[in-house]
């Protein structure tokens, strides 16, 4: 990921108005956004409700200095980056704050390329830190190791951590619920509950009693006073799939609670408060549906404000054959069976078809092929029809099982004859030459698909060519 990329606002806590201006500015010459403040009081109480990247803050601050904003972040647990400068800057003052956790220690007066620099470099080395945590392609349950699943773990991550409301944006089937559920597990709010509402499911008259509740006698039936879903999800988190279909004059009342933290119930004459945070999930582009007077733009601005969008797995090329594989072993346990092996044929068509409907369908696929399977073994035949047909369109063309595990998205490799299998080095070169063709002759795009050094491809290479 690029600085540009950065999700996130850098924090600058200075109380020079100047300085921290010209701070700003520079950095937002360098695409970063950035977020100003006077004080280390000022930088807490904005923390406590908003994610940044990184914090770059002066020592000498009103109040509390920048070392004691840092001690007690650190204190906290919190590994934001941070970059401590000074005017008064002395080798015992950059010690104590390296032995604190800064990130890095500069001097005024500032140099701007070096400010830039040091930025970037507590930058990369947090995304570096988080690939590598990542690893494991797993981000409380959600599998997936393609650069644009690593890129969302790591902005859900740090979004996590923040507030504020979330927009999740994605095709049908991606799994938006899974993610907002795994936000509310990675955030302070996960022992509080999560209550997840289909904005589709309910009907338009009754949707702002379930959401706000009501009080007893407030339209004919309400026999009772009702809770809504605002104070089911009191302290948690709440959220409100395909939020697109929510009628425009709800929104309306949806933004008051964001912005006032108080509903009031249908048939009510006084607000109460709540704490609730938002994880709004659509397939809609609800730019479009602000044109056509659907979605209101004033919600749609305060809810965009953090937004994250999940790839369709068409775009999840090498993801596809490690979902293959954990889902057989999920639906497996499920049904306490055990499949030892899987038809080649019938990975051939997992890994070929398009998947309109996403994780969802391929999921579905899976769990009915475990289900028909017989004697340890997932067929061909077991596979809903239309992978099947799909796989057959590719004339025997066919992906083969890689060294490494992973499949270009679009590779294709001829399947071997019949009379005879190629040998574990024939497969390595014709995957090599294949993976080389993908990446455009990119030899070091080509080594990171392989999982290899770029030295070990060099050599591989050479031995391909001998």
């Amino acid at each position: 990921m690029t600085h540009q990329e950065h999700l996130l606002p850098l924090l600058v806590v200075e109380d020079d108005a100047a300085i921290r201006e010209l701070l700003e500015e520079e950095l937002n010459d360098a695409g970063y956004d950035t977020l100003g403040v006077p004080s280390a009081e000022d930088a807490l109480a904005l923390l406590s409700h908003t994610a940044v990247a990184m914090m770059i803050t002066d020592v000498r601050l009103p109040g509390m200095t920048g070392i004691q904003l840092l001690q007690q972040l650190r204190q906290s647990g919190s590994e934001l980056g941070i970059i401590v400068i000074t005017a008064f800057g002395t080798i015992d003052q950059a010690v104590e704050a390296l032995k604190l956790g800064a990130d890095d220690f500069l001097t005024k007066p500032l140099d701007l390329d070096a400010i830039r620099e040091a930025v970037f470099r507590v930058l990369e080395r947090q995304r570096l830190s988080l690939s590598h945590d990542t690893e494991l392609t797993q981000f409380h349950g959600i599998v997936g190791k393609s650069s644009g699943m690593l890129s969302l773990f790591h902005d859900a991550s740090r979004l996590a951590k923040s507030d504020a409301p979330i927009l999740i944006l994605g095709e049908s089937g991606t799994g938006k619920e899974l993610l907002a559920r795994a936000i509310h597990q990675e955030s302070k709010r996960h022992e509080a509950p999560f209550v997840p509402v289909n904005c589709a499911s309910i009907p338009a008259d009754l949707m702002e009693s379930e959401f706000f509740g009501h009080v007893k006698g407030a339209f004919t039936g309400a026999n009772e006073a009702r809770r809504g879903l605002f104070h089911s999800a009191q302290g948690g988190s709440l959220f409100l799939d395909e939020i697109g279909e929510m009628p425009v004059n709800l929104q309306a009342k949806l933004l008051r609670a964001l912005q006032e933290k108080t509903v009031r119930p249908v048939g009510g004459e006084r607000e109460e408060p709540v704490d609730v945070r938002i994880i709004a999930a659509t397939h809609r582009n609800l730019e479009k549906e602000i044109e056509q007077e659907n979605f209101r733009s004033d919600l749609f601005y305060r809810l965009e404000t953090f937004s994250l969008r999940i790839p369709p797995l068409r775009e999840r090329g090498t993801d596809i054959e490690h979902l293959v594989f954990a889902l057989i072993d999920k639906h497996a346990e499920a049904q306490s069976k055990q499949i030892e092996q899987i038809e080649p044929e019938a990975l051939n068509s997992l890994l070929n078809y398009t998947y309109p409907g996403n994780v969802r369908e391929l999921e579905n696929a899976i769990m009915r092929a475990v289900t028909l399977s017989e004697e340890g073994i997932l067929q061909h035949q077991d596979l809903p029809e239309r992978l099947r047909e799909q796989s057959s369109q590719h004339n025997g063309s066919e992906i083969t099982p890689t060294l490494t595990g992973e499949v270009l998205p679009g590779t294709q490799v001829p399947a071997p004859a019949p009379t005879r299998w190629p040998s574990l080095e024939e497969v390595e070169k014709r995957y090599i030459r294949k993976v080389l063709e993908a990446t455009g002759g990119n030899k070091r795009r080509t080594a990171e698909v392989l999982g290899i050094a770029r030295r070990t491809l060099y050599r591989r290479l050479e031995d391909n060519e001998e």
